[in-house]
Parts: structure tokens; C-alpha cells; sequence
């Protein structure tokens, strides 16, 4: 049975240049050529881990007005009750910013203030875009373009996601509450207990993914795979509930920042890798995005809109 490779970031010294970092980056590059993800090990999570599930469940459980309350002019941004009763979430930019949470979350939610609550997801962002960095600039180092690692990052949109799907009952167990491709950089996905993420493998075989309560489900999408003209390929995946608990997941994703032209390094064009896709603005293919899926069309990726 395929299991997603699990990859150990937890030591403190795990520094570009050393020969840790070097071996981790290759266990990245391999298990990211192989199944577009793998399960980083990271124990500091730990340390958030009970007050940030706590969190989602307090703002979960709010009403459906109030969580309403939470509403943005860009697309997918804001409260999205997707499929009620089965799948909810709530999504807001920059994330690894104090001020943002408080702002674009946390006084909407909480006119009287709610500090834990702002200081529990922050702390969350701050872990988990930190390792993205890491996990990032091992990527670029990988395929010797590790030149445009503070651009990309200085150009990067860190965008929070808390996600809560119902437990499910028997009847509806065949139905995955939710499936797709990230369209982002690097997805970083942090779960309670109750699994129901599934990977599609190269070969088509869906494989569950059960993380450890210490580490993040890492998963690159289809804005780097276009960066790097195609060398990475991002996965497949689906949402499988099968226990009658609720699935509660925070992710944080890296997206290239409006105003940005993702461009493929001139590096990584040559007479075996020709030029596959053209520039594009992220947040000018989420708007296009938003209309396909407006009309029910979820079939055009990145891919698609940026093909040469």
C-alpha cells in the first residue's frame, strides 16, 4: 500500500549550507517528483495544537449570521458555507500578519475583542510560513534557481484558511465533501484527529493520508509547478469523510501576490524544457476563476489559462 513520504523538519539547525539540509532537500525533491506532497514532521506545532482546534471550534460554533459577517470583495475570501451541514470555511489574506487576523477576523467576529483568539491563529501563520520559507527554498536550491527565492518570497500572499467538515453519515460516505487541485505555491495542511484526505497517485490510486499530530500535509500547486516550466507536478486530491466527527483543518497557503507577474526563470527554458506557459497575474486568473466556477465550470486550472 503507497503511504506519502514522511520528511523530519523538526531540528533547530536545519540551515541552508549544512548537510542535514541537503539530504532533507533531496527527500523533498524526491517525494514531491513522486506524489506532489509528503508529511513534514515538525514538533513545534505541538505547542499550538490544542489552543488553535479549540479556536476553530469557538468560531465554528458562532451563528451562521455572524460568520456571515465575514465577506471580501475578492474572489473565494471571506465565510463560505460550500456545502451546508457537510463542508465550511473561512479565508483571509496575509495571514502572517498580527494586524490582519485581528482585523479581518477577529473584530468582525468579536466586536468586544477576543485576544486569545487572534494570538492562537497568528502563531499558527507565523509556524507554519516559516517552514514554507524552508520547504520553498529547498524547491529553488533543488533546480539550482535558488536566486529567486527572496523575490518570490518577498512577492508571496499568505493566505489562512480554517477549514470544518461534518462527520458524515453511513448514507454518504461515497461522497467526497470536497476535491480539486491547489492552484497556490505550497499548501501546508494541519489536522485534528479524524483523517479523510486522499491523495491521487501517478498511477490513479487514491492513497489516505493519516498525518501525526506533529506534522504538517505539505502539497505544492499548480503556480510553482508553472514556474518551474513543468518539473513539478502538483496532486490530486479529495476529501473522504467516513467517521461521524467533525474534521477540523487549518491551512496555509502561499499564493503569489496581485501585481506579480509569475514569470518561468530563463534558467529553466532550454531546447529539452521549452517554454510551456506564459506569465500570469494569480490574482487575475482567480477572477477569471471565479466566473468559470460561477457557472458551474471547475475544469480550467492555472494550467489551462497560461498555456503557450
Amino acid at each position: 500500500m503507497a503511504k506519502v513520504p514522511v520528511i523530519n523538519f523538526s531540528n533547530q539547525d536545519l540551515n541552508p549550507g549544512t548537510l542535514e539540509w541537503d539530504l532533507v532537500k533531496l527527500q523533498v525533491r524526491q517525494a514531491l517528483h513522486e506524489y506532489g506532497c509528503f508529511e513534514a514532521s515538525f514538533d513545534k506545532i505541538m505547542e499550538v495544537r490544542k489552543p488553535l482546534f479549540g479556536a476553530m471550534e469557538e468560531l465554528f460554533d458562532l451563528p451562521f449570521q455572524t460568520k456571515q459577517l465575514c465577506v471580501s470583495d475578492r474572489p473565494f475570501r471571506g465565510y463560505n458555507g460550500l456545502r451546508v451541514g457537510l463542508h465550511e470555511n473561512i479565508l483571509i489574506d496575509d495571514a502572517n500578519v498580527a494586524e490582519n487576523i485581528e482585523q479581518r477576523l477577529t473584530k468582525i467576529l468579536w466586536p468586544q475583542g477576543n485576544s486569545n483568539f487572534s494570538k492562537t491563529l497568528f502563531s499558527f501563520s507565523e509556524l507554519a510560513s516559516g517552514l514554507e520559507k524552508k520547504i520553498r527554498r529547498m524547491i529553488l536550491e533543488s533546480f539550482g534557481v535558488e536566486k529567486y527565492t527572496d523575490e518570490l518570497i518577498d512577492s508571496t500572499n499568505y493566505m489562512l484558511r480554517l477549514m470544518k467538515y461534518e462527520g458524515q453519515p453511513q448514507s454518504n460516505k461515497n461522497e467526497p465533501a470536497l476535491r480539486g487541485r491547489s492552484s497556490n505555491m505550497v499548501a501546508l495542511l494541519y489536522q485534528n484527529e479524524v483523517n479523510g484526505l486522499e491523495i491521487q497517485t501517478k498511477h490513479g490510486e487514491w492513497i489516505s493520508v493519516k498525518p501525526s499530530p506533529d506534522s504538517f500535509i505539505v502539497m505544492t500547486g499548480d503556480s510553482l509547478s508553472v514556474w518551474l516550466n513543468g518539473r513539478l507536478s502538483s496532486a490530486n486530491y479529495r476529501v473522504m469523510m467516513t467517521e461521524n466527527k467533525a474534521r477540523y483543518c487549518a491551512g496555509l497557503f502561499s499564493t503569489p501576490k496581485g501585481g506579480y507577474q509569475v514569470k518561468i526563470p530563463e534558467e529553466l527554458v532550454d531546447k529539452e524544457n521549452p517554454l510551456m506557459f506564459k506569465p500570469f497575474d494569480y490574482e487575475e486568473f482567480m477572477d477569471v476563476y471565479a466566473s468559470q466556477v460561477a457557472k458551474g465550470d471547475l475544469s480550467a486550472g492555472i494550467k489551462a489559462y497560461c498555456t503557450i
